[in-house]
């Protein structure tokens, strides 16, 4: 049954009007998030991170998401990601983000690195508003970030040794969580490719 939903998601997911990010998008989406008070701590105490600049949703009954993103460690780029998800349940509209995933030690990047990377159903992250100005685009982010020292200090914390963050770039969705996302992960200079050891890995990018 679950392969079957993931078929199915892949097939809406082609239709999401999903644009592809540019080099120096990550350098915007990068900035966005050390400019905004409740994520700028996390780069210096993580021991890495991973960001995507922009994470196509959307759905009915039947939701779906996908975004191509970068893992860095120590502030340099080592690598390729691509993440995944699928919901069930009510939801409506579409809407488009970006996502950091900060971790905590290396214990929780090798887990991350290791590739086919779940994050429980219950997992949150915490939203940052962006500026007005924001442009979400194939040229990247372009816009500023913002948020309170209370969300900083009360909302943003690492959970099983990760701690999430998103910058809704538009759109209108009843059901943003993060819960349930999959990760695959390539070393840099290696090609992107999924990482399937069983019939049901290889379902999650059919």
């Amino acid at each position: 049954m679950k392969a079957k939903l993931r078929s199915i998601a892949v097939v809406f997911l082609l239709m999401l009007p999903v644009g592809h990010a540019l080099a120096d998008a990550y350098e915007d989406t990068i900035k966005l998030y050390r400019d905004a008070n409740e994520s700028r701590q996390f780069f210096n105490k993580s021991y890495g991170y991973a960001v995507f600049p922009f994470i196509g949703k959307g759905g009915y009954l039947l939701g779906a998401a996908f975004g191509k993103g970068r893992v860095y460690r120590g502030g340099s780029y080592v690598g390729d990601s691509r993440m995944g998800q699928i919901t069930v349940g009510f939801q409506l509209g579409g809407q488009g983000y970006s996502q950091i995933v900060f971790f905590e030690d290396k214990r929780a990047f090798d887990d991350f690195t290791k590739g086919d990377f779940d994050l429980g159903v219950q997992a949150n992250a915490v939203a940052i508003t962006a500026g007005a100005s924001a442009q979400a685009g194939t040229g990247g982010a372009t816009a500023s970030a913002s948020g309170t020292q209370y969300h900083a200090a009360n909302a943003a914390k690492y959970h099983q040794g990760v701690a999430l963050f998103t910058i809704t770039k538009g759109g209108l969705l009843y059901e943003a969580s993060v819960g349930g996302q999959f990760f695959d992960y390539t070393p840099k200079g290696e090609q992107l490719a999924r990482r399937a050891t069983t019939p049901q890995d290889t379902a999650r990018w059919q």
